[in-house]
């Protein structure tokens, strides 16, 4: 089903009193956007909620005013939508989420009593860096691109047929997708094939871009992980079996110092876990296809990924 939660937070902006009307807007959509707070920003129960909220109604929109001038993001979210459901053959509904975040996220995944969400921020989307908003500057055509991504997560997560240990984690958390508990809960290597195979999704559903768009790398990054892809490897062999959050972090996660990605005297590349996921997944999807291989257990794409290496 998709959610348009953006008519709502244009309504905000033509408030008189708009941090007055973006907490009628939260309150309005309490269920999701206080799941996205939550995972992706800060605790909207917290000292800064209010902070956040000014900065976002009161920041600059004349970017995204003009891409949704030009763009129908609708119709490309419904189309994705579509082409999703064929391609990995969905036998649970993810709901595709349009809206306006507070600078954090350009793209993430929620599970929100028991039902999946693939949400996209698209003040992120509109060509144009903008600091005010923290808008990236990303161009509209790559919004498949995320939502596929997001998409294969909710699927994952929550299709009866998963046999993830992602899927394990957020039945027993009653339906609720929390980025910190599943990242102290689950091991690295669900982590990393989790992502690896939201990255195949995402190039499956929308071809042509640049190999390093697909990762969320600059070119730069993308060509300094593939240069230390053999280093990576090695790095997280001994922990691929172990949980924590300080693994999530390392690999997968953006914002962490030098220090924390250093291993073996090499500073590892911003979230190069998505990279290397990728790679170990990609004998389970050439042998099972994409719909299988995202419902698959670690220890299934594993063992394919060693079947593929012993007889290579």
């Amino acid at each position: 089903m998709l959610i348009n939660l953006l008519p709502d937070f244009l309504a905000v902006l033509e408030s008189t009193d708009r941090v007055a009307a973006y907490q009628r807007y939260f309150t309005a959509h309490r269920s999701l956007l206080e799941s996205y707070w939550h995972n992706y920003v800060v605790d909207p129960d917290g000292p800064h909620f209010l902070d956040v909220v000014r900065a976002t109604v009161l920041a600059d929109r004349r970017d995204l005013r003009e891409m949704l001038a030009r763009t129908d993001v609708v119709a490309i979210a419904q189309a994705t939508e579509q082409r999703c459901a064929q391609l990995l053959e969905q036998d649970v509904d993810v709901d595709i989420v349009l809206m306006v975040g507070v600078g954090a996220a350009n793209a993430g995944e929620l599970v929100i009593d028991g039902r999946a969400a693939a949400f996209v921020c698209l003040e992120h989307f509109t060509s144009v860096a903008n600091p005010e908003t923290q808008g990236l500057g990303l161009d509209p055509e790559l919004l498949p691109l995320w939502l596929a991504h997001e998409v294969a997560h909710g699927v994952r997560y929550t299709s009866p047929a998963s046999r993830s240990e992602l899927r394990h984690i957020i039945d027993e958390a009653g339906g609720t997708y929390s980025y910190w508990e599943t990242g102290r809960a689950a091991t690295l290597r669900e982590l990393l094939m989790n992502e690896g195979l939201a990255v195949h999704v995402s190039q499956a559903i929308s071809p042509g871009h640049a190999a390093w768009e697909y990762f969320g790398f600059a070119r730069r990054q993308y060509a300094r992980v593939r240069e230390l892809e053999a280093v990576i490897t090695r790095a997280v062999a001994a922990d691929l079996d172990r949980a924590g959050l300080g693994l999530r972090l390392r690999y997968l996660s953006g914002g962490m110092s030098d220090e924390a990605r250093t291993v073996d005297r090499y500073v590892l590349p911003e979230r190069a876990g998505y990279f290397l996921g990728a790679r170990m997944v990609e004998a389970a999807i050439e042998e099972r296809g994409l719909a299988w291989a995202v419902r698959a257990s670690a220890d299934e794409l594993a063992q394919l990924a060693r079947a593929a290496a012993a007889t290579a």
